[in-house]
């Protein structure tokens, strides 16, 4: 899961530690601000950055199950993305064969480095080796980027879409897509 890149040599992908909660929570909230919400969203979405980070310090220690990861990205040793991959909750998935990718998140200063592209292939490496078949992710109809990405590594869409409500009431219709892990 990890390995050197033209990127650099101490860009890599490994399993989330406990130690990461913070880390995250703070990745996360970044990447949210930037992306999706403005401040007063984001404290009604995530709570306070310590709260926000026992959140994930519990999700480290206690996962769900077994199939449930986090994965984060590294450069020079700094944390700069992470992705969680799980067995598949959408009501037409069969949480033995297919995992999702439920989250994929890079800090905005490290975009265009191969991260994201890293974290993807981690997370379908993984979920090949717990035996899945399939991972599919959710994105949202106007995020090209995300797409190119996906679809340049040989994801497909399936052909569901849905609309989700955004904390400033927006709907942000998302489309989902997939790819064959094993």
């Amino acid at each position: 899961m990890s390995g050197a890149s033209a990127a650099g040599a101490g860009d890599t992908v490994r399993l989330a530690w406990p130690d990461d909660a913070m880390t995250i929570a703070a990745l996360q909230r970044e990447v949210w601000l930037t992306d999706w919400l403005d401040a007063v969203q984001l404290d009604e979405a995530f709570g306070e950055l310590e709260e926000h980070a026992d959140r994930w310090r519990s999700t480290l220690t206690h996962s769900p199950e077994a199939r449930f990861r986090v994965l984060v990205a590294t450069s020079n040793h700094t944390v700069v993305g992470y992705a969680v991959i799980h067995p598949g909750t959408d009501p037409d998935a069969d949480p033995v064969r297919d995992a999702e990718l439920g989250d994929l998140a890079v800090v905005p200063a490290a975009r265009r480095a191969g991260h994201a592209t890293r974290l993807v292939q981690a997370a379908v490496d993984t979920t090949a080796a717990d035996r899945f078949a399939y991972l599919r992710t959710w994105v949202a109809a106007g995020d090209d980027g995300t797409r190119l990405l996906l679809t340049s590594g040989g994801w497909a869409s399936d052909g569901a879409y849905r609309e989700l409500e955004a904390p400033d009431g927006r709907r942000i219709k998302q489309v989902r897509l997939h790819t064959a892990v094993a």
